[in-house]
Formats: C-alpha cells, structure tokens, sequence
C-alpha cells in the first residue's frame, strides 16, 4: 500500500522541481523530505529521483507515479471537501495568502470574525503577492488566496481555479500639500505629465499596470524613487519628493504635508478578489471564508 505522505512529498518535488523547493512548500526540513523518498522508493522497489548536476530529477517512473499523486491528492482532496460539506459547517485547517495591503485593510476584522464565528476552524494567513499565492493555491499550498488586478491590465489566471468578486478599491493621487493641485476636488493622471513619480518596484505588476496606464494617456513617467509599501511611499511624498497614485485598502495613516485627491474616473480601481482551486468548491470553510472577506470589504467601501 502507497504512504499517502510519501505520495504528497513526492508530488511536491515534481511541482518545485527541487528537494529544498517540497520541503519549503511542504512546511518540513529538506532532510524530512529527503527520507520520505527514501522510503517512498523501497515501497515501490523503483529509483524515483536520480542526479541532474547540482540538483535532482524524476526517472521514468518518478514521473509516472508523480502523475498518478496528483490524481490520487486531488481525489482526497475532493473526497475532504465533500465529509467538510455533508457535516454542513467550517472545521479543520484553512491555509489563506493575500498581498501586504490585503492583510493590513481586511484580515484583522476577517480572521477575528472567523475565530468568533466558526470556532472549529483553525485559519493560518501568510503574506504573499500575488505572483507568489496564485501558483500556491494551484499547487496546494494554500487553500485560498486574496489577490489583485487593475481596471485595465488583468491577472493572468490558470485553469481550475474559482474566483470571486469582494470589493473594488479606488486610488487617488498622493501628492505634497503644496503641490498646485493639492486643492482640486479631483484629478486626472494627464494633469501630472511634469512631475516626478514615486512607484512600486520596477517589473512588479503594480508598477508594469502605472507604466502601462500612463504611457495610455501619453505620458512617460519619469520615476524618481521606488517602495513596496504605500506608507514608505507616503514618507518619501510628505518630503516633497514626488507623487504616486495610493489605492485605499490598507493605506493606514496619511502623514502631515501629503494630501490625497481623487481620480476623477471611477474606474481607476483595483479589482480585490479571492480564488480557490475548482475541486475544493464544496468546503464550507473556504465558503465562511469568502462571505466573511466580502462582508468586511464592503464595509471598507461604504
């Protein structure tokens, strides 16, 4: 009889390609994960990894049995959602990922009201971007992720994953208070085409979505400084050193000397929205999950 742990570690090599790559999807040591197929190969009396330079790859049948994992986890995977589904209630471990202005506008209130609401469900949340939490939820590591797209530039998204909608969130122009437009009611990016503009980190899909939308509207950005989090950006702006475009959700704060002024067309938003792999669907944690996101998020937006 096949270890279902062993099949699981197995099918974790084959997903990151590399021993260290399953034991940090897997939560384990490379030594676990390395013992594991040890013991995985003398059940199976077959040579499943054999040396590649430096690193490892599957044989013949390491690619055949990984193969046949997959399946077989997917199938206790469905077979989990449908016991989770015919109890009627949220139990066990949810694993949760969101980008860092996800978890600091929506997860304090969310994962509170999870634990008072459904007290059997153990959640864990991890920080990730999106290009990071996608391939995660894909591969089961975790269960759901929050992730993000613009208006007008897409998330690239792979087959077998569900989505839904928890709020749109709109962005102004941060800009220093004796900026000539700190005054305006609102803005258009086209009004800031001799400014100098601080960004998110060059090949970022945030900062390829400004890049994109401002050379739509004819302007070359000049970047001038770069940060990963809004409140950096806003330190850098209240010294007068530049200007960005700051969605709402998780902005915290606005320091003294930044003042933020709309965009006037409304559909300069991020799209905020939750996905889960197509075979967990039935799960009514990742269900309390999702209605608990969207009650908070429109909260945020009222």
């Amino acid at each position: 009889m096949l270890n279902l742990d062993r099949l699981r570690t197995l099918h974790a090599v084959a997903r990151h390609g590399s021993v260290s790559g399953a034991a940090e999807g897997l939560h384990v040591t490379t030594s676990a994960v390395s013992q594991q197929l040890a013991k995985l190969e003398r059940e199976t009396g077959q040579q499943l990894l054999a040396k590649n330079g430096r690193g490892i790859r599957l044989t013949d049948a390491g690619r055949l049995l990984a193969d046949h994992a997959a399946r077989i986890l997917s199938q206790v995977e469905l077979a989990q959602a449908d016991l989770e589904a015919q109890r009627g209630h949220a139990v066990g471990e949810l694993l949760l990922g969101a980008f860092p202005t996800a978890v600091r506008g929506l997860f304090p209130d969310a994962l509170s009201r999870l634990r008072t609401e459904h007290p059997q469900l153990n959640v864990r949340l991890q920080e990730m971007e999106p290009d990071e939490s996608v391939p995660s939820v894909v591969r089961g590591d975790i269960d759901l992720a929050v992730v993000l797209d613009w208006y007008n530039k897409p998330l690239p998204m792979p087959g077998g994953l569900v989505k839904a909608a928890l709020l749109d969130d709109p962005v102004d122009v941060a800009m220093p208070a004796d900026h000539p437009l700190a005054d305006r009611h609102a803005v258009e990016p086209e009004d800031f085409v001799d400014d100098e503009w601080i960004s998110w980190p060059k090949g970022g899909f945030c900062y390829d979505w400004l890049m994109v939308t401002l050379r739509g509207k004819g302007i070359e950005p000049r970047i001038r400084h770069t940060a990963h989090e809004h409140h950096t950006q806003l330190s850098l702006i209240a010294a007068g050193l530049g200007i960005a475009v700051v969605p709402r959700l998780g902005r915290g704060p606005v320091p003294e000397g930044v003042r933020m002024v709309p965009v006037s067309q409304p559909t300069m938003r991020r799209h905020i929205y939750a996905i889960w792999r197509a075979d967990a669907d039935r799960r009514p944690s990742i269900r309390a999950a999702v209605e608990v996101l969207r009650s908070v998020g429109e909260k945020i937006v009222d």
